[in-house]
């Protein structure tokens, strides 16, 4: 190929485009599978590729209420924290999303910013997200699509994390999620 060809192919590295890994906490216990199945849609209508770990139906954890639909994806994205936080807020609200600052109640489509690179901070949202270490929803899905990514502050991967974490108190059932509707 000449040579002033190559040049003017598009490329991320021609076009300097600096890409974030960004792991996404999902999770729905109203309309549940619905909502996963919206969620899955959403993100791919905004990210080139979305990686996803298994479903997981896990009890309502801090609250009485339906079990929920949790699972976690992965996302390479060119926007700033501040961008991606502001997205989600966005999502959530169109899928009806209200009280935010309720930390424990049913959720039509919660998505949360787990990890954005190795980057910890406490704003505009607290990174790593603290329930990784705490929530068996969060850390084993977390485990399964990224077992050698290093915890950021604690220093261990997420899969040493899960083997040493106590399963015994928060159930996660692995489900045999279908990702596009028995309609279409």
């Amino acid at each position: 190929m000449p040579e002033k060809w190559v040049s003017a192919l598009p490329t991320r590295q021609a076009n300097k485009v600096s890409l974030h890994r960004v792991y996404i906490g999902i999770g729905s216990n109203i309309e549940r599978e619905f909502h996963t199945r919206e969620a899955y849609r959403v993100l791919q209508q905004y990210f080139d590729e979305v990686v996803v770990s298994p479903v997981y139906d896990c009890p309502a954890q801090g609250f009485d209420g339906p079990g929920f639909y949790n699972w976690v994806a992965r996302v390479d994205t060119s926007l700033s924290l501040q961008a991606i936080y502001q997205l989600f807020k966005q999502l959530e609200a169109e899928y009806g999303r209200k009280d935010w600052y309720k930390r424990h109640c049913s959720r039509t489509m919660d998505l949360d910013l787990l990890c954005f690179d190795q980057m910890v901070c406490d704003a505009p949202v607290t990174l790593p997200r603290a329930e990784i270490l705490q929530r068996a929803f969060v850390l084993r899905p977390l485990a399964d699509i990224a077992p050698d990514m290093r915890h950021p502050v604690v220093g261990k991967t997420f899969s040493q994390l899960w083997q040493a974490f106590d399963h015994s108190k928060q159930p996660t059932t692995p489900i045999d999620f279908k990702w596009s509707s028995p309609q279409g």
